[in-house]
């Protein structure tokens, strides 16, 4: 058997997880739900609950793949007592990946079209009617939006056929830094525009009456959500960049420092997003309209805005694009570990399924606007992210946590031995917060989820729950469920 490929660098374990992490709910949703929810008080909020609840996550994750050293396709079979049920999960994963992938690509290509269309110098002197009008005519267009999507899966794969090393790496690292640098260049530069100062006081100054009027139960649940879904946990992605990393550093420490780097970008694109809209008096809540409408609109109001908003959407680009790349780096795992395949017959297998599978969503907004699964407004892309974000990511989360706590899962003394290998943080959670209440309270995100989902689609709230609740039961069957003669692992 092959031995399992391993990154070169702790600088690459990190950034590599770190674009995983990193999408676009860092650039509109966090700066939109930091302002409505009191600026800074609802960011300290936000902190608190990502060591609560992102790092211990993520360390399971991060740990379970490590101690496999497979996907999470496999990890479960290679960890569990004999007789127990946990390897059926290890699916979710396999499932959750690939969907994830069936609508971001879509999104990717959208951003790659924008900056071809900036780059080329199409948004030059054109009205806000008019900017508009380019966002409604590509998602019209089904010819469009395949083709980016196809560009975009093209490049991402291109990166992955390369290796661990010298293709996933090492171009995510380079992408990752310039990231990091076009992002201060242009909060700079957003920061000395006219009126500005208002946006920075109002994102940065902690505001309890703010907060207070949107109710401080909907304020803290933003915010524990937020720190939940921002690090892409519970559909194995950190699983497989565990199953990469050495044995010289312990887990919490690597966990902290991925973490650290995601909120830092969130926070980063809060000064850009903010003070921007508040120099030109829009809506910072637009959501991806803010994007795709609002910026372009921004960028041709300001002396070089061209120049602006290449660096703006190249930044877009390189985040969407190393979330991509970490994901196809899992769908490319599933294959080598689920069938022995070669990367380079996993890469090109999953270049026409990604593809075929893409086209729905490409088409949902044109072709397949008729489908409309969850009332009038909806369509694929939204069935397929309420699949992965509101239902996926956290039962695999729940899963994760208790298999690293149960006795009949890989067991608490298990879990620890790995997770504090190697030089650096110790794993300082209690194994009754591990066991039950991190699960206790994704169980309440979970639910709450699917509430607040149903009300907003105007749908009956009681079946959303009702489901929730019954997904969750099936779920713990999967999990407890064992043979008589099972010998737990402690």
């Amino acid at each position: 058997m092959a031995k399992r490929e391993q990154f070169g660098s702790r600088l690459g374990f990190i950034l590599v997880s770190a674009g995983c992490a990193v999408g676009l709910g860092n650039v509109w949703k966090f700066p939109y739900m930091a302002g409505q929810y009191g600026g800074a008080a609802f960011i300290l909020i936000y902190l608190a609950f990502l060591v609560l609840l992102g790092v211990p996550v993520m360390v399971a994750e991060f740990t379970i793949g490590r101690g496999a050293q497979k996907s999470i396709v496999k990890a479960f079979d290679t960890l569990e007592p004999k007789g127990t049920k946990w390897h059926s999960t290890g699916y979710l994963g396999f499932v959750g990946n690939y969907m994830l992938m069936m609508f971001y690509t879509t999104v990717a290509g959208w951003l790659l079209y924008y900056l071809y269309k900036t780059v080329t110098g199409t948004f030059n002197g054109m009205t806000p009617d008019e900017v508009g009008g380019v966002f409604g005519g590509m998602l019209s267009s089904g010819s469009t939006l395949v083709f980016w999507m196809v560009v975009t899966v093209l490049a991402a794969f291109g990166v992955c056929v390369l290796g661990l090393k010298n293709g996933v790496e090492k171009i995510t690292t380079v992408m990752m830094a310039f990231l990091l640098v076009l992002m201060i260049i242009i909060a700079a530069r957003v920061l000395m525009l006219p009126g500005a100062e208002e946006g920075l006081k109002y994102y940065l100054i902690p505001d309890f009456a703010r907060a207070a009027s949107q109710g401080w139960g909907n304020v803290i649940f933003g915010a524990m959500s937020q720190a939940f879904f921002t690090l892409s946990l519970g559909i194995g992605s950190m699983m497989v960049m565990g199953s990469y990393l050495g044995k010289d550093r312990s887990i919490t420490g690597e966990a902290i420092s991925v973490t650290i780097f995601d909120t830092f970008v969130a926070l980063i694109a809060g000064l850009i997003i903010i003070p921007s809209c508040f120099a030109f008096g829009v809506d910072v809540g637009a959501g991806p309209g803010l994007i795709f409408i609002t910026l372009p609109n921004i960028f041709n109001a300001i002396p070089g805005g061209q120049l602006w908003g290449t660096m703006f959407f190249i930044f877009m680009v390189f985040a969407a694009l190393s979330t991509v790349i970490a994901v196809f780096e899992n769908i490319i795992a599933f294959a080598m570990d689920l069938w022995g395949w070669t990367r380079q017959k996993a890469v090109g297998v999953n270049i026409v399924a990604v593809i075929v599978l893409s086209v729905p969503c490409a088409l949902g907004f044109n072709v397949l606007a008729g489908f409309v699964p969850f009332g009038p407004g909806s369509g694929v892309l939204d069935l397929e992210d309420f699949i992965v974000s509101t239902t996926l990511l956290p039962l695999g989360s729940l899963i994760i946590m208790s298999f690293c706590s149960q006795r009949y899962g890989w067991g608490w003394d298990n879990f620890l031995k790995e997770a504090n290998t190697g030089t650096g943080l110790k794993f300082m959670y209690p194994r009754f917060y591990v066991m039950y209440v991190i699960p206790a309270v994704v169980a309440i995100i979970f639910v709450k989820g699917y509430y607040d989902f149903f009300l907003g689609q105007g749908m009956n709230t009681t079946i959303g729950v009702g489901i929730a609740l019954a997904l969750l039961a099936v779920t713990g069957y999967i999990m407890f469920g064992r043979n008589k003669d099972t010998v737990p692992n402690e």
